[in-house]
């Protein structure tokens, strides 16, 4: 069986108790090692059932902090000391942004409260009442901050609660991933050295790892401590400040922060002020670059929330300069993937619990194989921003602390997030689970022998290398073994073995999860891929060589089209489309997939698949083509569901769709599509990528998007006019025509054909028909709220008023329910059954309404006889009625609501996390109005 040639990568760095062995490249193991030598930056730890003694020994160790790990002497500034918090907590209030925001509110509070008449001058004059109350609001904005403060900064106390914290984790890590964690000698070796310098000049080191587990805050902790580098404090969401784990995390180095800062000016200035303070004393740092943790295995686009923070830190002049250092953390296995394709699939984000974190795949057992971190070369925020300044339009001579327009703000930032990523994925290490993760789902056919996955994997490792990516070290282990360990993990819900055959036989069983570890290799080959899907588009024809072949320029413009409808689902090389699809082709072209016909001055005429390719059965092409099929498929049926949301012929054209109710539409679409035979691949269907299919979309102008000021109030969504569909004007069905049809049909092109799906008029009528009736729930939905909201309106006045009067008010109070249907973000409200803003709002609308046509004679209850009905003061009973009915209605609500928190089980309170993502979800699990519209005349 072959083995793997020695990596040209720095190696691995060995760490065995105090001993720190740096192994040169192609190590294979002293003569008492086994045919798998792992070298671990954090080695296995005793175990109290296995050896009682060692384990003893090793808590002594540890609590005692012998050697290194009494953290002593670290490189950087001093942290892990009594009075940490307060020295911090003093230097944020004394920040000058900080006092200037807390001075600025409270001079608008003092503005309004003088207008609204609320000072309370007496004897006193009016500039000293003024200086009293300003003096009084100060007062309360600090205790506002304190508060904050206390919820926010992480707690570095004590070393002796570092000591132990990192034994327990070390425990934790090692029971989960048994083969420990990765560092090239050279990386570690090269940031050390930085952290030196860096410390030297009070700089902070600003680490930007990538993001795809909870574990990632874990090993680069571990990282660091090991190395006797600075700890750096880490930004957290405030969803993991959990009972136990939160305030274990905020001593070991976690600041929490809100996931969403609303309004909240304060709130920002805070963090502002907070990350000035540990970036001007050179305290590490640590955010992830992506926000959140990526569900789908590859990376996801920039967040700049944190990032613009650090950015004004150092244009503004508060800080001289920081180090950022991207990093990258691939994993063997990640624990969370079961639970990020129930997300994905629709299934709400669980509240994290402490029992659910430690459970996870029965985390506390599994073998889950390695961590590999890797460090790209660290570099100077100060020179990218002095660079960046340069380029900008009209700014030769821009300076630090001059004022950026938001435009080119976010132009910087948008260029620092990709670079950050770029440099991510420069360093990144293809995990022997990916690799095969990969092959399995490239291949055609039920299943794949051993002897071909590992043909394949050894196939897939020198293209890796070939594009200029790593592979984790195999320590020169025969490919035939680093299968079977990656098969070890992956495990047999995730890989099937057919046996009682004359091979071993694998075949993929939860392509799905699969698919985790297949993205983690596809920002190698993205323009492999996308080159590969656009000549799909002739391919897919059958027929001899000549049929097949494209001209140039049509294999531009396919290639074009798809790279702009993946623009923010991949990172493309920056040399621009023309080069990049040049050196692809020359690069596809060498390794005989394809051949280009070029004219005399070499220009390329035509492309065509290879007649070596062609004798292999396309298993290359193939490879390339699978890669990007499922995103290709995910972006047509993204495409597919806006035909869902043209308006009905009968019913009104300005319809404004809640934006997440129409991609779970879509989602129910696909899932239908895909069990029908229609989609090729499931994972189409996960919200992630409709999500960015959907973004792309409004970036296109295809849909027009209406945001809220609200945070709460997620954005509403109607197809732009000129995009909208025909409807046929006899049987109200969509017609295959028109601008988003022809779109559609464009990403289509380049789907996958098989013995399971063709395409044809047939498939297209289909399809469109289960289109419509999906969409037309989501306006069937808005109809009946509108009618109840009539019927609401109505009845006050039932008995009062004419027929033709009725169906006037039962239309007004739609109307105004509908211009009213923010209201309760308006109020600060979360009423998830949302019965105020209907019912309440009904109700006082039909109310005033029935004493404006009321008519003049009102049946008696006899039926003959008639009592006057109408007069001048009627509309000013139905108002005191009405002040009367919302008076008492608020009394009573409120004593109720009082007297429930007394009664166990009954506390109307809600937590934080509740109120972020509503009642309707947190308390009702409500899906019944996941399909919803708004129906209004202008935007809301």
């Amino acid at each position: 069986m072959p083995v793997e040639k020695a990596p040209m990568e720095a190696p691995d760095l060995e760490i065995v108790g105090d001993k720190v062995t740096i192994h040169p490249s192609g190590y294979t193991g002293g003569p008492h090692d086994g045919p798998i030598t792992e070298r671990n930056l954090v080695s296995h730890m005793a175990r109290f059932r296995e050896n009682p003694f060692d384990f003893l020994r090793e808590v002594s160790l540890y609590m005692s902090g012998t050697g290194w790990r009494a953290y002593n002497d670290v490189i950087g500034q001093p942290i892990f000391y009594p009075g940490f918090s307060e020295r911090i907590k003093s230097s944020i209030l004394a920040s000058p942004i900080l006092q200037a925001k807390v001075k600025e509110l409270a001079e608008l509070r003092l503005a309004v409260e003088e207008k609204e008449g609320l000072l309370q001058i007496g004897q006193v004059s009016v500039s000293k009442k003024k200086k009293q109350r300003r003096a009084e609001i100060e007062s309360n904005l600090k205790e506002v901050v304190d508060t904050m403060m206390d919820n926010m900064i992480c707690k570095m106390e004590s070393k002796t609660f570092i000591r132990g914290a990192y034994y327990f984790a070390t425990q934790l890590l090692t029971r989960a991933y048994h083969q420990g964690i990765h560092v090239s000698s050279e990386e570690v070796l090269r940031l050390r050295s930085v952290a030196q310098e860096a410390a030297k000049k009070k700089q902070s080191i600003v680490f930007l790892p990538c993001h795809k587990s909870h574990v990632d805050y874990v090993s680069l902790q571990l990282i660091c401590y090991r190395l006797g580098i600075g700890l750096p404090i880490v930004v957290a969401g405030d969803n993991l400040n959990i009972p136990l784990l939160g305030p274990f995390l905020q001593h070991a180095g976690a600041m929490w922060i809100r996931r969403s800062f609303g309004n909240d000016p304060l709130y920002h200035t805070v963090v502002q002020a907070y990350i000035d303070t540990l970036l001007q004393k050179g305290f590490n740092f640590e955010c992830f670059i992506e926000g959140g943790r990526s569900r789908t295995g590859k990376l996801l686009s920039p967040k700049f929330g944190i990032l613009n923070f650090i950015v004004d830190s150092v244009l503004s002049g508060r800080v001289e300069d920081t180090i950022i250092c991207p990093v990258s953390t691939q994993y063997d296995k990640v624990i969370e993937t079961e639970s990020y394709i129930s997300e994905l699939l629709g299934q709400p984000k669980r509240k994290e619990n402490l029992a659910d974190l430690l459970s996870s795949s029965s985390v506390l057992s599994l073998k889950l194989g390695r961590v590999d971190v890797r460090f790209n070369e660290p570099w100077s925020l100060r020179e990218f921003l002095t660079q960046q300044l340069s380029r900008l339009p009209n700014q030769i001579d821009a300076k630090f602390g001059q004022k950026l327009s938001y435009t080119e703000r976010g132009r910087i930032l948008r260029t620092l997030g990709y670079r950050v990523l770029s440099d991510i994925n420069s360093v990144s290490v293809m995990m022997p689970t990916a690799l095969v993760g990969t092959v399995l789902l490239t291949l055609r056919g039920r299943g794949v022998g051993k002897g071909e996955l590992v043909r394949r994997v050894e196939w897939l490792c020198e293209r890796v290398r070939a594009k200029g990516g790593r592979v984790a070290h195999f320590y020169r282990s025969p490919t035939e073994l680093v299968v079977d360990r990656a098969l070890e993990v992956l495990g047999p819900k995730l890989v099937g073995e057919v046996t009682g055959l004359a091979e071993p036989t694998f075949y993929a069983i939860d392509r799905f999860q699969l698919s985790f570890y297949r993205n983690m290799t596809i920002h190698l080959f993205i323009t492999e891929a996308l080159v590969s899907a656009a000549m799909y588009t002739r391919v897919k024809r059958g027929g001899g060589p000549a049929h097949q072949r494209i001209p140039f320029e049509d294999l531009l413009k396919q290639v074009s089209f798809l790279s702009q409808l993946f623009r923010g689902e991949f990172i493309f090389p920056p040399e621009g489309l023309t080069t990049n699809l040049e050196k692809t082709l020359r690069g596809l072209e060498k390794d005989e997939v394809i051949t280009v016909s070029r004219d005399s001055s070499g220009k390329p005429l035509s492309v065509e698949l290879s007649d070596a390719e062609r004798q292999r059965g396309r298993e290359n092409y193939d490879f390339y083509c699978f890669l990007i099929w499922p995103f290709i498929e995910a972006a047509w049926l993204g495409a597919v569901s806006l035909m869902g949301l043209t308006p009905p012929l009968d019913g009104p054209k300005d319809v404004w769709i809640d934006q997440k109710k129409a991609q779970d539409s879509a989602q129910i679409l696909g899932k239908t599509l895909y069990h029908q035979g229609d989609l090729s691949y499931f994972e189409a269907v996960n919200k992630e990528t409709l999500k960015n299919s959907y973004q792309r979309f409004a970036e296109e102008g295809i849909i027009l998007v209406a945001k809220s000021k609200e945070s709460r109030t997620g954005p509403t969504i109607k197809l732009a006019p000129e995009w909208t569909p025909e409807r046929d004007p006899a049987t109200g069905k969509l017609l295959p025509r028109g601008r988003l049809w022809d779109f559609t049909e464009l990403i289509a092109q380049s789907r996958r054909e098989g013995k399971n799906r063709r395409d044809g008029a047939t498939v297209s009528s289909r399809v469109l028909t289960m289109t419509d009736t999906v969409g037309s729930k989501l306006f069937e939905i808005g109809a009946c709220e509108g009618a109840v909201a009539g019927l609401v309106g109505i009845t006050p006045a039932a008995g009062y008023v004419s027929v033709w009067l009725a169906a006037c008010i039962g239309f007004i109070t739609s109307f105004m329910c509908s211009l009213l249907q923010n209201i309760n973000n308006w109020l600060n409200i979360d009423e998830g059954m949302d019965v105020f803003k209907r019912h309440g709002v009904g109700g006082i609308v039909g109310a005033f309404l029935a004493g404006l046509f009321a008519t003049e004679n009102i049946s008696s209850l006899d039926d003959f006889t008639f009592s006057g009905g109408a007069n001048d003061i009627q509309v000013g009973y139905q108002l005191a009625e009405i002040c009367a009915i919302s008076g008492y209605s608020f009394v009573v609500s409120c004593v109720l609501l009082h007297v429930s928190k007394f009664i166990p089980g009954m506390d109307p309170q809600v937590d934080e996390e509740s109120e972020s993502i509503g009642l309707d979800q947190a308390q009702f699990f409500d899906k019944r109005w996941e399909t919803g519209a708004y129906w209004t005349t202008a935007l809301p």
